[in-house]
């Protein structure tokens, strides 16, 4: 009780820090000793890592749980975390896993290899008893394991239905996290809001729209962390974010408002900045419409003043992008590819060309979420720049988890177009689970759009199957080239993340896979 009776005390003076923002007199607010109050963007989904898709949530759930394997610090190359050790077989379709001894969940229950096959056979198995526990959205991260199995108690070994490159870095993301066996069996649908992991900090408590509160697992395998608690607090609204960590309600702010960076200058706080492997886009519904028409889709491209948006809007945080591959990814990225020009008047000819003059729009616009950077006031230039060649635009917002709900399940029957951000591991990820036939919402994927064209899959389908890196390379730079030019999404921006802490935090680094590790973070 002591824990929740300290969280509740840093909600006070959070809220007190909250009234002090408003007020030109405003003392900066204590938040307590040894706890870090972090200022996320959004409430989570859930807490169970197999059943989420968001940045948001795995800021989290990075905290609670460990994988087999982790991101080497300040990297995307993976190194030995739950498993000490794995091999390969010649083929590439055997990866043998050695496990960590020892190692025992928060609930108290042990970590072994019939706990990695429980994990894996829950969301693969449609038969296992625990599958409903689901959905589990990015299983599509596994589709390549045929089997799962327990060699002895510290071994276990995955055999896929042919070679996948990008296996282990999926062990590595969230998806790929181990949660408790006997956790799931107890709380079944409602693991989610009872989690319990492996990893450095465990799980308290969460009040809804209030706060997820996790406390240091002193008995971590890797060392306890530094800090007593974490305390993550949903604050939806930008700027109500940027007045409590001014006003000392908050330790750590994610996802700084472009505009409000300069606020941050100075001894009293940090500004992080990291680059990563991020592209906001807006999916066009292919299926329907206006845009089931390629040459309105291109159009749109040419419509909207991209550069405007990334110096004007999100103040030079970003950079155009040019296509469905972020640059951070550089093995993989065709850099002979310039992004759309800004060109209303090519806009309105191939609005002419396609009988599209005039055509209403229904856009799906987020108030926030992971990655979504300036969302609503993206949106409206967005707009504007739409509506300057003729077409009409009409505006629904929603808030973020809302937003998914509506967006994820595909647009058809619904809305033309719809914004989305996505922060990835592997080049694979985005345009296998976004961008394939096979990946259309009906089918399990995020293909919202509905967009299709068989020599995209097949460059995909072969890409994650190649061994050499060159080969990978060379298929999805030509992937690359033809999506470009079929423009399923308008290619808006990459982005380069960033966080502001107070001058009490250490030890604090950004990683260029979007997720926040606390374990060594300390305030002073």
């Amino acid at each position: 009780m002591k824990l929740l009776k300290l969280s509740r005390r840093a909600m006070l003076a959070a809220g007190a820090a909250t009234a002090l923002a408003l007020s030109p007199l405003a003392v900066q607010a204590q938040t307590p000793d040894d706890v870090l109050i972090v200022g996320q963007i959004a409430e989570p989904k859930a807490l169970d890592p197999a059943a989420v898709t968001a940045v948001n949530d795995f800021r989290i759930l990075m905290n609670v749980y460990d994988g087999l394997v982790r991101y080497k610090d300040g990297t995307l190359e993976v190194e030995p975390s739950l498993a000490t050790s794995w091999n390969i077989s010649e083929d590439g379709t055997v990866y043998t896993f050695t496990l960590r001894d020892g190692v025992t969940f928060h609930d108290g229950s042990a970590f072994n290899a019939d706990a990695v096959k429980f994990n894996f056979d829950r969301m693969l198995d449609e038969n296992h008893p625990y599958h409903n526990t689901g959905p589990f959205p990015l299983s599509f991260f596994f589709s390549a394991v045929e089997n799962v199995e327990v060699v002895d108690d510290m071994t276990v070994r995955f055999t896929l239905n042919s070679p996948y490159a990008p296996f282990l870095s999926n062990l590595a993301y969230p998806t790929g996290l181990i949660v408790s066996p006997a956790a799931v069996e107890q709380h079944g649908a409602e693991f989610g809001r009872n989690p319990s992991g492996t990893g450095p900090f465990k799980f308290a408590e969460w009040r809804s729209n209030e706060a997820v509160v996790i406390e240091a697992n002193a008995d971590y395998w890797d060392g306890a962390p530094e800090l007593r608690a974490v305390v993550f607090r949903p604050i939806t609204d930008a700027n109500t974010r940027t007045a409590e960590m001014l006003a000392g309600g908050i330790d750590l702010m994610v996802e700084v408002p472009p505009v409000a960076l300069s606020e941050f200058q100075g001894e009293t706080y940090t500004v992080h900045e990291q680059a990563g492997p991020h592209v906001w886009f807006l999916i066009l519904n292919a299926k329907e419409g206006p845009f089931a028409d390629v040459r309105v889709r291109q159009a749109a491209n040419y419509a909207i003043n991209k550069e405007a948006i990334v110096n004007e809007v999100l103040e030079g945080t970003a950079a155009v992008a040019a296509g469905p591959t972020p640059p951070a990814f550089a093995w993989a990225y065709n850099k002979s590819l310039e992004p759309y020009p800004y060109d209303p008047d090519k806009a309105r000819e191939l609005l002419a060309e396609a009988g599209a003059e005039g055509a209403e729009l229904t856009f799906y616009v987020t108030e926030g979420g992971s990655g979504m950077l300036d969302p609503v006031a993206m949106g409206t230039a967005i707009q504007a720049d739409l509506q300057a060649v003729g077409l009409t635009v009409n505006i629904e917002t929603y808030e973020w988890n809302t937003f998914l709900g509506e967006v994820n399940p595909g647009l058809e029957g619904k809305a033309d177009m719809a914004e989305m951000a996505w922060m990835t591991n592997d080049p694979d990820t985005l345009p296998f689970l976004a961008l394939r036939t096979a990946a259309w919402p009906d089918q399990g994927g995020f293909n919202s759009g509905y967009y299709s064209n068989p020599k995209v899959d097949e460059l995909l389908e072969a890409a994650r199957v190649a061994t050499d890196q060159a080969e990978r390379a060379r298929l999805y730079q030509e992937m690359q080239v033809i999506v470009q030019e079929d423009a399923p999404w308008v290619f808006v921006a990459n982005w380069k993340q960033n966080a502001v802490t107070s001058e009490r935090v250490e030890n604090f680094s950004l990683q260029p896979s979007f997720f926040l590790l606390l374990d060594d973070v300390a305030k002073n």
